[in-house]
């Protein structure tokens, strides 16, 4: 079973002791990791959806190898050149994906949250073809507004949490 979480603090919190007693679980960060949590993320989660950067590959890297704990890791990608969002930039992606595997990470795939607007067919097309250029089989993206156009380009892995909670302030 896959669960995803937001935010390291919680996601320990909430899950530790259920994750210790039933190793099924997989727990994916889908929240932005900033540096000084990834030895705690390392410790919780399977997988990590927001790689954005070569100093948080670095921390990664260097974390896996003491905690002996290798996470599948999805880039995310800033389709849209958002100032606000975090991401590479898709010029720049086939030189972060061999930076990244020089450091021995274990990339999957590729995520993106698409600006928003009422187009996001454009940017999933666009993002299915650079995850096929990059010979990637995990695809993250779609929330719960536009999953089925998501998974319409071949989204492997989708956010739908206020379909299923509802919108939570």
């Amino acid at each position: 079973m896959h669960y995803g979480e937001n935010k390291v603090q919680e996601a320990l919190e909430k899950w530790t002791d259920i994750k210790n007693e039933n190793n099924n679980i997989q727990l994916h960060l889908i929240g932005r990791l900033q540096t000084n949590k990834v030895k705690y993320a390392l410790k919780i989660f399977d997988y990590i959806h927001s790689l954005d950067s070569e100093k948080l590959a670095n921390k990664i890297s260097d974390e896996q190898k003491k905690q002996k704990k290798k996470p599948k890791i999805f880039i995310q990608v800033n389709m849209g050149n958002e100032e606000q969002k975090s991401g590479v930039d898709k010029k720049y992606l086939n030189e972060f994906y061999n930076f990244c595997k020089n450091l021995n990470l274990d990339i999957i795939g590729t995520m993106c949250i698409p600006p928003n607007d009422s187009n996001t067919k454009k940017y999933f097309f666009e993002m299915n073809n650079i995850n096929k250029e990059l010979n990637f089989k995990e695809l993250s993206m779609g929330m719960s507004e536009d999953y089925s156009e998501a998974i319409r380009f071949n989204a492997t892995f989708i956010r739908v949490g206020s379909k299923i909670f509802g919108n939570r302030t």
